[in-house]
């Protein structure tokens, strides 16, 4: 590979992450859809003609059987849904159906219809129109109806075999405003269910259609979701829609029941597709987000077993103590996996078995002979089965050597024994083997669909480890050693690693492997081999940073083991918030290690540096549950407000000082300083001060607005659109900026934390703001900076922008952040344009790092011009080559080369992240840590590309990129240039530059770049 230069280097980081972040979906989200199976169905006559199917959206468990004050009669406590409940004690069967991540509405209702859990990726397509092109209970039925939601009814619909097969009655989207009522969504499904029945009676055609049998109707009830995206799942507003479901419920079951004549033909199955956290969010594998209630009752449902006929020794599905307070312990809780409902759905309504399907009839729901149960459980287990076989053919069909699954390496003679029960009339034998069958079926099914994760997960493994060993190479060689040495590449090396890039292509071509696994691959192969050409490389930029280390390697050693420290403190923090806190805190001492003169000198930076570090501590230790607090979002403001009036007023009075004072060589200005404050410049300030208290104004109005159910005013969603809009576009004018570039995104990101802010975020930005600044200003003054520092500065960089992440919720949990600031701007349910907003709002504090960044390797710069100058310069800032010798002054860096450096060793840091997470994924387990893994690799993989984008943001702040990363050489020869000018003016002494002034003075120091005619420094020329 040819050397790179920084854009290079960066863009190949790009591609590497962005192909390798998809692995993830390589080996664990793989469709598990596959075709060409015969379907299935239980030979024997159907318990039920007609199914319902009631979805509510959004509906905990907890919530709907627990007791709760009655939102209209606050005193009172009872049961919010009590006909539910009278199904669950009475006539029917109850439990929990868990539902798997992500807990979203389109993969929810695909398990619930189709008995598949459908690949993570398919979240992505589940609010708008994309057809569900597989296999369902709605396909095998005569006819389905179904009333609701366009987001969800639609998909069924067209994605149906016969799509006149299925009719679906949906409301406009401009009726699921957040703001608004949300039980009217409820509402009009029954009022609109209401109507159809009454107008069968004088339609003869629907009147004989639904006296069929295999019919099926759906009712999909999103009030719920909606009402707790708003208002909490413990809001009254909540609670009283579950109220108006559970009536509802009640009045759908006496019409249907009356229209049928009470022929006992009718089976229920009342369920959620998803639950709700405590913040009004979904999407995470939270219990409060994969517990949703499943109430069975009507024809071949089971009747509710009293537990107290069981022997104190038996399960009554209660040990978990989940249903503690619901006070349903006199009846049998059955708990199953979401998946399950569609098999259960299927015999109900005597439909075949959905072809994808994976879920396990749940015969203890059913309620039938031995006979009908064993014929149930033996169809159940062959469509599994058939799926098996499907699989397995393909997956011989494409590998070198296929290794079996053992269990099912004999099915003939599995099926042959179970038929042979069924002659027998041994029905419970039968039920065991066949149930047996189907979990060998499922184990198998999963056998497959790992069967290449150990070698992806090696490939993948060494293609991130080989990332960090190349990032590294890559520094060392650039700002180490300044691309002196050349890698060394032997023909012995080049046959080996070409040799393994051609085998592993071979295998992937025989095997018919996705095209995928080529770059998978490739990237390993060729990364290590760069390392291994530019072996040289490292061993003598290691020695030579161990050489200007005091106490060399144990230093070293210790640094090291801080560092690996601090990493996986980071990795534990994903877990637990409060260990950022923790970090804070010790952060407060690091100005100590640079020795007392170092904290005098810079006595108020070192007290705010522990200030501010207290006060961010406190944001991780708080709950990432936030309620919304109009006081704290004023709060917020206010300081912004007052910051921003104290920087018009500065810059009024000429006390705003931008930049330091520009240094001149031979009579050129070097790094030119921004010009006194004009008028333009002064009204922009105005301006954005002028929208923050606009922000502020229309926010108070739109939270009491809101609080008092009064909806969002139209006014106010244009004003704080337009607030939004302004504040981005106004510092784009063009003008000579008044202020230092942070503090001018500081005020230009202040509206945006405003608008869409709940509680403390707007307090946070405060904080963080001044945190960066205190941090750059420290930075830029630490004396003989060396590559060491430059791998700390890294470090401080990651955890800061973890730090962004983690201080206002838990970016691992994609649940955490709360939509309620959205709906002061997007009232109308709209997720593609509610996830951009709140992304947006995200990802402010990150511009903010990349400005602190590009600030930093400015005021770096700068210093270094005016340390090369001999007039106008002030005599302190020039270190002796006697305080730093020359073998080792290639550790010294400046400005521009230390802030690249730190984003190269950022991107390597990053992956130490990804590489744990990677490991750390989990398919098995409890919901949330399933849910967590997933999302916390996703965010590790991620973290590569958006510190990529970082430094490109951060050239873009510090004025563009000022040099062409193709022409690294000739760079270093302007540097030398450089410093030959101030070899001529510096007095010098036995090829010694001379400190100028007093013998104590701190200040930055000269990079001398790469070696350039060293005997005439010697001799003094």
């Amino acid at each position: 590979m040819a050397r790179l230069g920084r854009l290079g280097f960066l863009a190949v980081g790009v591609v590497f992450h962005l192909i390798y972040i998809y692995s993830i979906f390589d080996i664990y989200f793989v469709s598990p859809i596959v075709h060409g199976m015969q379907p299935y169905s239980v030979d024997a006559p159907a318990p039920a003609k007609r199914l319902f199917l009631v979805v509510g959206d959004g509906l905990r468990a907890d919530k709907c059987f627990q007791q709760h004050p009655d939102p209209d009669e606050p005193s009172k406590i009872r049961y919010l849904a009590p006909f539910v409940r009278s199904k669950a004690l009475e006539e029917g069967t109850f439990g929990i159906s868990h539902t798997r991540v992500p807990t979203e509405s389109r993969p929810g209702h695909v398990a619930l219809i189709a008995g598949l859990y459908e690949d993570v990726s398919a979240v992505t397509t589940g609010w708008k129109l994309n057809p569900v092109n597989f296999d369902s209970v709605f396909n095998r039925s005569r006819h389905t109806w179904s009333w609701g939601s366009p987001d969800i009814l639609l998909m069924f619909k067209e994605g149906a075999s016969d799509p006149s097969r299925v009719d679906a009655w949906t409301y406009d989207e401009e009726m699921e405003d957040f703001t608004q009522d949300a039980t009217n969504l409820d509402i009009w499904v029954f009022d609109r269910v209401q109507e159809f029945f009454e107008s069968a009676k004088t339609n003869a055609t629907l009147n004989e259609l639904l006296h069929q049998d295999k019919l099926v109707f759906f009712l999909h009830l999103l009030g719920l979701d909606t009402t707790g995206h708003s208002y909490r799942p413990y809001s009254p507003e909540y609670l009283r829609n579950i109220k108006i479901v559970d009536e509802g419920l009640r009045k759908v079951n006496e019409l249907v029941n009356e229209f049928y004549g009470n022929d006992g033909k009718t089976a229920w199955v009342f369920t959620a597709d998803h639950g709700m956290s405590d913040w009004g969010s979904h999407g995470d594998g939270h219990p409060d987000n994969t517990r949703t209630p499943l109430v069975a009752w009507g024809a071949g449902v089971k009747k509710p077993i009293n537990t107290k006929i069981y022997p104190s020794s038996a399960r009554t599905g209660h040990e978990d103590g989940v249903s503690s307070d619901w006070g349903l312990e006199s009846v049998r809780r059955v708990d199953v996996a979401q998946a399950d409902v569609a098999a259960l759905m299927a015999y109900l309504v005597g439909v075949e078995f959905p072809v994808n399907s994976v879920g396990e009839l749940p015969l203890d729901y059913v309620s039938a002979d031995p006979e009908a149960q064993a014929l149930a459980a033996w169809t159940n287990a062959r469509q599994i089965l058939e799926m098996y076989r499907v699989k397995e053919a393909h997956k011989k069909n494409t590998q070198l050597r296929y290794k079996p699954f053992a269990p099912l390496s004999n099915l003939e003679r599995n099926f042959l024994e179970i038929e042979t029960l069924l002659k027998m009339k041994a029905y419970y034998t039968s039920i065991e083997k066949a149930q047996i069958l189907i979990k060998n079926g499922l184990e198998g099914l999963r056998y497959l669909q790992t069967y290449d994760w150990m070698f992806l997960r090696t490939l993948i493994t060494l293609g991130y480890l080989g990332w960090i060993a190349f990032a590294l190479t890559t520094v060392l060689d650039i700002f180490v050693l300044h691309s002196t040495i050349d890698a060394r590449r032997t023909i012995s090396s080049n046959i080996f690693f070409t040799s393994i890039l051609i085998a592993l292509y071979s295998m992937f071509v025989i095997q018919r492997s996705r095209i995928t696994y080529y770059p998978y691959a490739f990237f390993p192969v060729v990364f290590w081999e760069e390392v291994y050409a530019r072996r040289r490389t490292v061993a003598k930029g290691v020695r030579q940073i161990v050489s200007g280390v005091k106490a060399g390697w144990v230093k070293l050693f210790l640094q090291a083991i801080g560092g690996i420290a601090l990493l996986e403190a980071i990795v534990s923090g994903y877990l637990h918030r409060d260990i950022f806190s923790w970090c804070y805190l010790l952060a407060t001492t690091w100005p100590l290690f640079y020795g007392k003169k170092f904290v005098v000198q810079n006595v108020w930076l070192v007290v705010g540096w522990f200030a501010c570090c207290m006060a961010m501590s406190t944001f991780t230790m708080l709950d990432a549950v936030k309620q919304e607090s109009e006081l704290q979002i004023l709060a917020g403001g206010v300081i912004m407000f007052v910051v921003g009036i104290y920087s018009i007023a500065s810059t009024q009075k000429g006390s705003m000082v931008t930049e330091p004072a520009a240094p001149v060589v031979n009579g050129t200005s070097v790094g030119a300083p921004r010009k006194a404050t004009n008028s333009r410049s002064r009204t922009i300030l105005g301006a954005q001060v002028g929208l923050i208290g606009l922000a502020m104004f229309v926010t108070s109005s739109s939270v009491r607005s809101l609080q008092a159910k009064q909806g969002l005013p139209a006014g106010n969603q244009l004003v704080g659109w337009l607030v939004l809009i302004s504040s981005l576009i106004i510092p784009l004018i063009p003008h000579k900026p008044a202020v230092p570039t942070l503090l001018l995104l500081f005020l230009t990101f202040s509206p945006t934390f405003i608008l869409l802010t709940i509680s403390y975020e707007g307090l946070f930005f405060n904080a963080f703001t001044l945190l960066l600044y205190l941090w750059t200003s420290l930075e830029s003054r630490i004396p003989n900076r060396t590559f060491l520092d430059s791998l700390r500065t890294s470090l401080f960089f990651f955890f800061l922008l973890q730090s962004g992440f983690f201080s206002t919720g838990n970016i691992a949990s994609i649940s955490s952040f709360s939509l309620d600031s959205v709906y002061r701007l997007i009232p109308i349910f709209s997720p593609f344009a509610m996830t951009v907003l709140l992304l947006y709002k995200i990802l402010v504090p990150f511009v903010m790092i990349s400005a602190a960044l590009a600030a930093l390797n400015g005021r770096r710069d700068q210093n270094l011009a005016s340390s090369s100058s001999t007039t106008g310069v002030t005599p302190k800032v020039i270190t002796a080559r006697r305080q730093l010798p020359s073998k080792l002054r290639h550790l010294v860096t400046a400005g521009s080369d230390d802030g690249k450096a730190i984003f190269m060793l950022a991107t390597a840091v990053s992956d130490v992240l990804t590489l744990n997470f990677f490991w750390m994924v989990k398919d098995e387990g409890s919901w949330l840590e399933i849910g967590s893994t997933i999302s916390n690799f996703c965010i590790g993989g991620l973290l590569g590309v958006f510190i990529t984008g970082l430094e490109l943001g951060a050239g873009v702040f510090s004025g563009g990129s000022k040099r062409d990363e193709g022409k690294h050489l000739a760079d270093r020869e302007k540097e030398n240039r450089l410093v030959n000018e101030v070899e001529k003016k510096v007095p010098q002494k036995d090829g010694l530059w001379l400190k100028l002034g007093d013998e104590d003075a701190q200040g930055p120091v000269v990079a001398t770049g790469s070696p350039v005619r060293r005997s005439k420094r010697r001799s003094g020329k």
